[in-house]
């Protein structure tokens, strides 16, 4: 295991490309600020006891397997593909895309792979030569080293890749026919680290913050007045996390109550609290949840 520059320090990887974006948007919105210098790759961090370190996805996996780097933010398919034993701590939700196996349409009988001898190109090496065993396919594997949706029809027949919209596929002609797996950005430890009381709090803590948070971007907070006639329908009908908040309005006119419910709630939500007595509804957003 490299050792330590210093023992007091939590050693975070942040990716590096498309990951990037809503990785320092979440650390963001959790207070958590990130600058940049003159070291693009070695970045300042506001967040007391962690340094910062920049690298691809892909070398945050090796990172974290050889221990030199305490917890980062990877895909899920690239703990999958290096197989690497890392925790997850967090499933942060950003950057859904899915692993799926694409073929030219005509190349396919039924939907599926004709029964002959195929050539499989992916940059996914482990995954896929999983996929051709269980699937029983008499298939060489090409490894691939991006823009693998340009390999068929000369070079492959077909290919395993990542896919968010599918657009790509579709305008080079490819149709998907399976699905391996799903992946978003993750936040992972080595277990090593894990099992020092002090940096496991440390990290608890750190997760604690990036939870509150995409659990506010989840929940928006409905206040709404009601009259006294009508507050328990009000709050029969009002979604909330544990109990609505009920207060008073100024010369007993009524009450205010406000919940924290969840967004997509929000179309069929506010018609009910209209037809059961609600009045000057008024919808916020959150910063962070904490429970």
């Amino acid at each position: 295991m490299p050792q330590r520059p210093d023992h007091d320090r939590l050693r975070l990887a942040l990716p590096k490309g498309r990951m990037a974006e809503g990785v320092i948007a979440l650390l963001d919105d959790a207070g958590i600020r990130v600058r940049t210098s003159a070291r693009e790759y070695r970045p300042d961090i506001s967040l007391p006891g962690f340094e910062v370190k920049i690298l691809k996805p892909q070398s945050i996996v090796t990172m974290l397997q050889v221990e030199s780097r305490d917890i980062g933010f990877t895909g899920a398919d690239w703990i999958t593909e290096f197989g690497v034993e890392a925790v997850e701590l967090l499933d942060t939700g950003l950057d859904p895309v899915r692993l799926v196996a694409a073929a030219p349409h005509e190349f396919l009988t039924g939907g599926d792979l004709p029964q002959r001898s195929l050539i499989v190109a992916s940059e996914f090496e482990r995954i896929t030569k999983s996929w051709i065993q269980e699937r029983g396919l008499n298939a060489t594997f090409l490894r691939s080293f991006g823009a693998t949706e340009v390999y068929p029809p000369e070079d492959a027949d077909c290919i395993v890749d990542i896919v968010a919209t599918g657009a790509t596929l579709q305008a080079n002609g490819l149709q998907v026919f399976d699905e391996l797996a799903k992946s978003s950005t993750r936040l992972y430890a080595n277990p090593t680290v894990l099992k020092d009381p002090a940096f496991k709090e440390r990290i608890d803590g750190f997760v604690m913050l990036l939870r509150s948070v995409l659990e506010a971007r989840r929940r928006v907070m409905v206040e709404v007045n009601v009259d006294e006639a009508n507050l328990e329908r009000i709050i029969a009908v009002l979604p909330c996390m544990r109990e609505p908040t009920v207060a008073p309005l100024h010369g007993q006119q009524g009450y205010a109550v406000k919940a924290a419910v969840r967004r997509e709630e929000l179309p069929s939500l506010i018609p009910r609290i209209k037809a059961h007595g609600g009045m000057d509804i008024v919808v916020s957003q959150l910063s962070q949840i904490v429970p």
